[in-house]
């Protein structure tokens, strides 16, 4: 038996799969307080056995609320000296160019807690001058003076050579046993000294938060006789084991997020849609994908809190490359100082919840719109739902500001969520060169399949897929992940003066590294398999462009292949390529995937039962141009392959709601995955 769990900031989602290859799903609440308690209680609701579970696999949202909420620990920063502002100084860039009052955002280490050293290489990595041992004793003894949680330690040039790196790591633990300390070459070698600074504190700032939780997370484990094997989802996309997320809990920035966007690539492989754009709505936030020719993009230039009024903090580990908006079924709507409709970023979170809940939330929100308009029935919900508080609420909120039907102020709401979404979509597609007409759309989590109908049809997509079990799809997509590192290496060559034995080397190293990784997990060498990448641009050029490149030694063919590929994918990000023009290489990406068996999805069987046999009822649904119109509602369960339904209808399983407008039309395949057809021309 497999076991997946997934943290979202309104429920806790659990899918099992057995050995026969059968499918099964819970949900419950997620606990704020104590994360692990929500994953014990859906645990339970399952009705798994814990002693049949033989690998585990989690994703949580701890990690980036330990960030965002600020609830990390206190750091220290050991540096080389003379860089001990590099968290000050930043980058002199600004997001909002005519901003003059504009603040660069605050270093999580303040500055006398940022301590130099005398030690210094040079940009080959040669030593300049040697690493001062003498002066880290007082350096330790200030930071416990100062009551330090955590220290990191980021030299100049350490992603060439860490040998300073490593031999202040070494006296730090000799010294101070307790304290949690991370080096950044064992984080990051690439280079961008306030990136690789910044992903360095980030990760001491939350290494014992995320290690405390993984600990109870797997003594609660233990206690309910769950002894299997345990991974954690990372933010690339595959799995590591507990004690490698204990070590770089940055990689869990997105843990969550990202499994769901890998689940819709698993998918579309097995239904051969090759370009997908990956679209989950859950209680809290929307997140958006593209997926092109089977392949989820990762990247290292990967912020938090940015927006357009401030840079964020950068992050320079891999992470799928996702945008997320604060725009969920929980919500908020709520009128801005001009008179304006505004929803989100704020949520009702899982407490107080929407006003449906009844657990005190008295602002209404996504999910509240949608149930007052028809689109839910207070039947699914799991508390008693006073369905006029609820209307009052809206007409309270927002109606009566603009002097509006209770309908009106609701389909307000839907409308201007549905547009925040829409700009989400339109940035992953439409903005880096890619027309949405050409790619399917995987709608998911529990607002998926609410929304999806109606934004494919405004972006011109012409098919929807709402997969098995889309309320809880992230956590599917944790059962079809496998073990996965990206080793990344700063390799800075002119392509035309490629030293051809050099960098076969540098690969050499970079996979026997791999395997070293894969086997203490406890993986054979052949289990593992490699994709290579290089960072690449033009000279004089600031950013790059990841190149696929050949998976075998480099030869001069070789490099005339690299090259014809950058000035492609160049092409095709920036609309321009300079054939002429000398090319360089930055970055050396290999990616180590440690292959797992996978669980088989079953076909299901048809009966040749009648459509109608799977009608569960006709309510009113409010649509923005038709008003109030007698709808037929489906129940997912009792359907089969190839039934088809025309819309405007809905198709109701306990917890998500598919919805699709008139002249659209929806059809069971094979698999039991509900495919619209939006009727885009």
């Amino acid at each position: 038996m497999r076991v997946a769990t997934d943290i979202g900031g309104t429920f806790t989602d659990l899918v099992y799969v057995d050995d026969s290859g059968k499918f099964g799903v819970a949900k419950a609440h997620t606990t704020p307080a104590q994360f692990e308690k929500g994953v014990m209680n859906v645990l339970e609701k399952s009705g798994v056995s814990p002693k049949s579970i033989d690998m585990f696999i989690h994703g949580s949202t701890v990690v980036i609320n330990a960030l965002t909420e600020r609830k990390g620990v206190k750091v220290g920063l050991i540096t080389t000296k003379g860089t001990r502002d590099v968290l000050e100084i930043a980058r002199g860039n600004r997001p909002d160019l005519y901003n003059f009052r504009y603040q660069k955002p605050e270093p999580f280490v303040e500055r006398h807690l940022r301590l130099e050293i005398d030690e210094r290489l040079n940009y080959k990595g040669e030593v300049i001058t040697p690493l001062n041992e003498e002066q880290l004793p007082e350096i330790l003894s200030f930071f416990k003076k100062e009551k330090v949680d955590a220290i990191a330690v980021c030299f100049l040039h350490s992603y060439i050579n860490p040998i300073h790196e490593k031999r202040t790591a070494e006296l730090i633990k000799q010294l101070w046993p307790d304290v949690a300390v991370t080096a950044s070459h064992e984080i990051t070698k690439e280079w961008r000294e306030y990136e690789r600074t910044n992903t360095t504190v980030l990760n001491s700032y939350v290494k014992p938060i995320a290690g405390s939780y993984i600990d109870n997370l797997k003594k609660k484990l233990q206690e309910h006789q769950v002894n299997s094997r345990t991974y954690i989802m990372q933010s690339n996309g595959g799995a590591t084991t507990f004690e490698g997320a204990k070590h770089s809990p940055i990689h869990m920035v997105e843990s969550g997020p990202v499994a769901g966007i890998y689940g819709a690539a698993i998918l579309g492989q097995i239904l051969n849609e090759k370009n997908i754009i990956a679209f989950d709505i859950g209680g809290t936030t929307a997140k958006c994908s593209l997926i092109t020719n089977g392949e989820v993009k990762v990247s290292t230039d990967y912020y938090i809190e940015k927006s357009d009024a401030t840079a964020g903090y950068p992050l320079k580990v891999p992470v799928v490359d996702i945008v997320e908006i604060g725009n969920g079924g929980g919500s908020i709507a709520w009128i801005d100082s001009t008179g304006s409709l505004k929803v989100g970023p704020q949520s009702a979170g899982a407490v107080p919840g929407p006003v449906a809940y009844g657990q005190g939330g008295e602002e209404p929100t996504t999910t509240d719109a949608n149930l007052v308009s028809g689109r839910l029935s207070k039947k699914n919900f799991d508390y008693e739902v006073n369905l006029e508080k609820v209307k009052q609420a809206i007409m309270d909120k927002v109606s009566s500001h603009y002097d509006l039907t209770m309908e009106e102020g609701a389909m307000g709401i839907i409308d201007i969520a549905n547009s925040n979404m829409l700009n989400a979509l339109k940035l992953i597609s439409i903005r880096k060169g890619y027309d949405p007409k050409d790619f399917t759309m995987i709608a998911f989590g529990g607002g998926g399949p609410m929304h999806a109908a109606a934004l494919a049809k405004e972006l011109g997509i012409k098919k929807v897929i709402i997969p098995v079990a889309s309320s809880v799809f992230s956590a599917w997509g944790m059962l079809m992940t496998d073990l996965r590192h990206d080793y990344i290496q700063t390799h800075i060559n002119q392509l035309k003066d490629i030293d051809l034995l050099a960098i076969n080397k540098e690969w050499e190293k970079m996979i026997s590294q791999a395997y070293h990784q894969f086997i203490e997990e406890g993986m054979d060498k052949d289990q593992v398999v490699f994709n290579r990448f290089v960072d690449m641009r033009y000279i004089g050029q600031e950013h790059t462009v990841k190149v696929p490149v050949p998976n075998a030694e480099w030869t001069e063919e070789t490099i005339e292949e690299i090259a014809e590929r950058f000035h492609q994918l160049h092409e095709q990000n920036y609309t321009f390529k300079l054939p002429e023009a000398e090319t360089e290489i930055v970055n050396l990406h290999l990616t180590g995937f440690g292959k797992v068996d996978k669980p088989v999805i079953q076909k299901l069987a048809a009966t040749g039962k009648a459509v109608h046999e799977s009608l569960k009822e006709e309510r009113p649904v409010y649509f923005k141009d038709e008003g109030w119109i007698q709808t037929k509602v489906y129940d997912r369960g009792q359907m089969e392959p190839g039934m088809k339904v025309m819309g405007p209808a809905i198709v109701e399983e306990r917890s998500a709601t598919t919805l699709i407008h008139a002249n659209q039309s929806l059809e069971m395949d094979a698999y039991g995955n509900l495919v619209i057809d939006t009727e885009v021309e």
